[in-house]
């Protein structure tokens, strides 16, 4: 599929962008060329002397820019067939504080995204989503919505253009930056008495960054256009989770954050008569008339009316001995 591909990762030296790069050259090495796109010139001098990108460094262009600057997006992705859209600001509460910088970021840089790629001829463009999209209750994941939107209706003005837009959504990623998982792990180093828990209610899907990468690369190979997947994944409690990295520690209740869930939510009720389910996904159709994908999905099934798929209803969870053994490969 990515055989003598050209591919472009917007935010390309954070966690997700690393690890796509770095698998996409593990499993296609007659790849062409991958761009990582990003806006830290000192991220991009580390991946450069990263040992697992050694051998690939020849096939490898490093772009300092920002997705809100469309000009220096149509030099970027010249000659580029596909992209994955991996920028973002993702802090909630530095969202809520600069409201105006998460727009020109998450919505007029996903505006340029697809502008860009129509103009230039891109093949395909996954944008990578987030279960703060779905019902959302803070401007990180109102922003995020509008973003999916965005590159859903992309598929309607593409005029002669044969570029297809979809979007993979996926919650917290175990052992990421900002996660909770390398959090608790710092308090335990530095000798805390207990470990804080917001609401003991409170569970999150659990999703390695391996199995973010496949979701991409399995949305990549069989969109048509408008599809938003949603990977199926365990979920975990988080008092759980406390138990797994340090079982001697006490957990404290401190209280809900602002902007925070009980439940990670990937799909909502008035998302089910628009959803599909496949093996190991779901894709949520377009609302908007378009072409109709529908038709090329003869082998899945519709959900029930009223489905609606958070971490608190799922029908996968894991255990403390299973989240220890995870761990443990993060």
């Amino acid at each position: 599929m990515l055989n003598n591909k050209t591919i472009l990762i917007t935010g390309g030296t954070g966690s997700f962008g690393k690890k796509f790069a770095q698998t996409v050259f593990q499993k296609y090495p007659g790849v062409k060329k991958v761009i990582i796109f990003s806006r830290d010139e000192y991220k991009q001098f580390v991946i450069k002397n990263m040992p697992e990108f050694q051998p690939y460094l020849e096939k490898m262009r490093f772009f300092i820019g920002d997705v809100r600057d469309r000009d220096r997006l149509y030099r970027a992705v010249e000659g580029v067939d596909y992209i994955i859209h991996a920028a973002a600001l993702k802090q909630v509460p530095a969202c809520e504080y600069n409201p105006f910088e998460a727009i020109r970021t998450n919505i007029i840089g996903a505006q340029n995204i697809i502008n860009v790629a129509i103009d230039k001829g891109v093949k395909k463009v996954v944008a990578l989503s987030t279960d703060k999209a779905c019902a959302p209750i803070n401007l990180y994941g109102a922003t995020k919505l509008c973003s999916d939107k965005l590159f859903i209706a992309g598929n309607c003005y593409c005029g002669s253009k044969d570029t297809r837009f979809a979007v993979v959504r996926y919650g917290n990623v175990a052992g990421s930056r900002g996660s909770v998982i390398p959090f608790f792990q710092k308090l335990v180093k530095e000798g805390a008495k207990d470990l804080p828990i917001t609401d003991l209610r409170m569970t999150r899907f659990w999703l390695k960054l391996e199995q973010a990468v496949e979701m991409v690369l399995e949305a990549l190979e069989t969109m048509h256009g408008g599809e938003l997947y949603v990977k199926k994944i365990p979920s975990m409690r988080m008092p759980d989770l406390a138990r797994a990295i340090a079982p001697d520690l006490p957990i404290k209740e401190v209280g809900i954050r602002p902007g925070e869930k009980i439940h990670e939510q990937m799909i909502t009720k008035e998302d089910a008569h628009n959803t599909i389910e496949f093996k190991d996904f779901y894709i949520i159709l377009p609302q908007i008339t378009m072409e109709n994908i529908q038709h090329k999905y003869p082998e899945a099934k519709p959900v029930p009316a009223g489905f609606e798929y958070h971490s608190g209803n799922n029908d996968r969870w894991l255990t403390v001995e299973e989240m220890k053994k995870l761990i443990s490969e993060i």
